[in-house]
């Protein structure tokens, strides 16, 4: 970031910098304010900790450091695991791998036997409402939780996801409302 407030990637203000040297004066390039010396970069950490926020929220599959497993000779990143085959795969992999509904596919992930059932080894599809377990449909069927109350993952997945927005709002609602009392008490205070 430049004085002017205006930021740039390191690398082209550099070049620009560099490039404006032997003219007698460097300037910004988004407002040309005027500098007698070449400008000190400074970083600016508000914007830095917004890129930060964003690619923490949003991994990039390679820094995941799940690799194809189909790909022997050279490590490829993963964009896709299947549950049923317990394997990752790249793009190339994933465009010749079976399309059929048992083959769930998911976000890369070295824990496909977390998706898994511990005891029939079968992938996780439905959540037992009444024992708030992820389950397998033998489990449904057959085993512990037969004739339980069940919902689909992405039926129970939604509805909580419904549930944490609704808690969020009521948070951000009271947070607002707790600012605006700090404020109030702030100007009393000054009075």
């Amino acid at each position: 970031m430049l004085r002017c407030g205006h930021n740039f990637c390191r690398d082209c203000i550099g070049r620009v910098l560099d490039t404006q040297g032997g003219s007698g004066g460097f300037s910004c390039p988004e407002c040309r304010e005027k500098f007698q010396k070449r400008p000190a970069l400074q970083r600016n950490i508000k914007l830095r900790n917004i890129v930060e926020n964003f690619l923490s929220a949003h991994p990039d599959q390679e820094e995941s450091g799940v690799l194809c497993t189909q790909c022997i000779h050279t490590p490829v990143p993963a964009v896709k695991s299947c549950l049923l085959c317990e394997a990752s795969l790249c793009d190339n992999h994933l465009r010749v791998h079976s399309k059929a509904p048992e083959h769930v596919l998911c976000d890369p992930t070295t824990s496909l036997e977390n998706r898994k059932c511990s005891v029939h080894k079968k992938i996780l599809e439905y959540y037992c409402t009444e024992d708030s377990a992820c389950i397998c449909v033998s489990c449904r069927l057959d085993g512990e939780h037969r004739g339980h109350q069940v919902e689909t993952l992405d039926e129970a997945s939604e509805k909580k996801k419904k549930k944490l927005r609704n808690v969020l709002q009521k948070l951000m609602t009271e947070r607002e409302e707790t600012e605006k009392r700090v404020q109030s008490i702030i100007r009393e205070l000054e009075i």
